[in-house]
């Protein structure tokens, strides 16, 4: 059975815009720090961990996607990239096809879909994933085949390191982002609900639907969760609230389009004219000694 690699490329992105100087330009001046970066932590990611399937998925709105039709806030409070950064997004797609990798992209669903229903693809037939990402919000899919890696931080989350790190098992994640929200995407959860709590709550009663199903339980419980009448009190008012989060925390299955086979997602080495090519006009020089080429 075989293990992909599944990348989702924009905190990558994002790391390398902010953090590389930006004097890093294309030869007509251009800025290329953003996508630069990304080409050297691609380069990386293929050195260390050597994939013999490898796909990178991206985001084509950074704040915005499906789940704005029945919640119009998410992510409504994320400033846009600086338009310096947006402009080398399509460059960094074109870096990743030209290395190799399979890549995938929609009008409406976020990276993080395309990863869990490539995820759903490869359960089927019995194949396992790495997930390359920071967002915690991907520990939903982290199963005994599928895992999670921090490349930045060289962080490898299994269904025990997920536990050890939220208090929850993955498959309690979108349960616990549905109580405990998440500021970044704009969720909401339950006011005055945080991590700990949270996991208390899920530890009890497993989930969010047998949570609210024994909700009159609660107000009993105050010798082993803390604050149980007031936490009963929270979570009487926000009920909805508390579901719409997890709708908004759980990732896609099945996105129209993601039809990929194993076959796909193979990785064979970078394409030595396109990188030439693209390398050429991006003002690539010395990191073309690191690119793997097919053959």
């Amino acid at each position: 059975m075989a293990t992909v690699y599944l990348v989702d490329a924009s905190p990558y992105i994002f790391r390398a815009h902010f953090s590389l100087p930006s004097s890093i330009k294309m030869p007509d001046g251009q800025p290329a720090a953003a996508s630069y970066g990304f080409t050297s932590f691609l380069l990386k990611l293929i050195a260390d961990e050597k994939p013999t399937h490898l796909a990178v998925t991206f985001d084509r709105s950074l704040n915005s996607s499906f789940r704005n039709d029945f919640y119009p806030a998410y992510k409504q409070q994320r400033v846009l990239p600086p338009p310096e950064l947006e402009a080398q997004l399509t460059a960094c797609e074109e870096i990743a096809a030209a290395l190799g990798a399979a890549t995938f992209v929609d009008d409406r669903y976020e990276a993080d879909d395309l990863i869990g229903a490539l995820c759903a693809r490869l359960e089927k037939g019995g194949h396992g994933a790495v997930i390359v990402t920071s967002d915690k919000d991907l520990a939903q899919l982290v199963d005994e085949r599928t895992s999670l890696l921090d490349f930045a931080k060289g962080i490898r989350l299994t269904p025990e390191t997920v536990f050890e790190k939220f208090g929850v098992r993955p498959d309690q994640m979108t349960d616990y982002l549905g109580l405990a929200g998440d500021s970044v995407d704009n969720i909401p959860g339950v006011k005055g609900i945080g991590g700990k709590s949270a996991a208390e709550l899920l530890a009890r009663f497993g989930h969010l639907e047998d949570l609210y199903d024994r909700l009159d339980e609660l107000p009993w419980l105050a010798a082993s969760i803390r604050g149980a009448k007031s936490l009963h009190t929270k979570l009487v008012a926000n009920r909805d609230l508390a579901f719409l989060s997890k709708r908004l925390a759980t990732v896609a299955r099945e996105v129209p389009g993601v039809t990929a086979n194993l076959k796909d997602l193979e990785y064979r080495g970078a394409d030595s004219a396109r990188i030439e090519e693209l390398f050429q006009r991006l003002g690539f020089n010395k990191i073309r000694e690191r690119v793997p080429y097919q053959g």
